[in-house]
């Protein structure tokens, strides 16, 4: 996934829009590892770092809240040609259950407190929006407390982002490596389930325009090559670069459950 650094730098999975030139690094790759059940290495809640976290997520939500680039997100979602997309996953369900992946430390770092912000935000703006999960392996007990005591829920299961979406599901991942995206869709491989994901995350047409200009890429990449014709995409609008590091080149993507002869020649060719 993608990852702060020592200094807060951003090790980024795709390439910047930003003005200045940057050099182009590969999505990164992380070898498979089995679901596996999760403990962190803290083993006891530290109170007064915990009321150190818990105030830096709640500035965090305040400031996301009164920002312009989250009046441009709201406006984004619930504008028809993007609402209608969230109305189809539904189906007759009244709510998503949402499941964030590779959040990130919520303490070192601004950018998952950013991210996580925004899924409180929407779950507060939404009544669509339901129970909220979060899996990071780096979270410390402490962090997952404040996480708890803003009503997600902390996985005990490293998953390694296969969960099946036997009901409406929200994936908010923004910024994970290559290979939790093709994990879910694999996981997934089936119009019946593909059509009940919602997937926040980086651009699938990103990925794709790097495996042009970089054959390697398409071994971290070739399930999301291979969906980008069953997806709908619609990328955020970055209006402030406050939140560039944390959302840049991230979309909204939906699969469409209108091309269901499609899918398995797909899988016949071992995608």
């Amino acid at each position: 996934m993608v990852k702060n650094t020592s200094d807060g730098e951003w090790t980024v999975v795709l390439p910047s829009k930003r003005r200045q030139v940057r050099r182009k690094p590969k999505p990164k790759i992380q070898e498979e590892e089995e679901e596996k059940l999760w403990k962190s290495d803290d083993l006891e809640i530290d109170p007064q770092r915990q009321a150190r976290v818990k105030l830096k997520m709640e500035n965090s939500i305040k400031k996301v809240e009164s920002s312009k680039f989250y009046t441009t997100f709201l406006e984004q979602l619930k504008c028809p040609e993007v609402s209608d997309q969230f109305r189809l996953v539904l189906g007759t369900e009244t709510q998503l259950q949402m499941v964030m992946y590779g959040i990130g430390s919520i303490e070192s770092y601004e950018s998952p407190r950013f991210q996580l912000s925004i899924a409180i935000l929407m779950k507060r703006e939404f009544d669509w929006v339901g129970n909220i999960e979060v899996f990071d392996p780096v979270l410390s007990v402490t962090e997952s407390s404040v996480l708890e005591s803003f009503g997600c829920t902390v996985l005990s299961v490293n998953e390694q982002a296969r969960r099946e979406a036997l009901k409406p599901t929200l994936f908010f991942m923004p910024h994970c490596e290559a290979n939790l995206y093709n994990n879910l869709l694999q996981a997934n491989w089936r119009m019946d389930r593909l059509s009940r994901i919602a997937l926040f995350g980086n651009s699938f047409q990103m990925y794709e325009e790097q495996v042009m200009l970089d054959p390697e890429v398409i071994l971290a990449t070739k399930r999301i090559i291979a969906a980008r014709r069953i997806t709908s995409e619609f990328a955020i609008e970055m209006v402030s670069d406050d939140y560039f590091p944390a959302f840049h080149d991230s979309s909204w993507h939906f699969f469409s459950s209108c091309l269901d002869s499609e899918l398995p020649l797909l899988v016949s060719e071992g995608l």
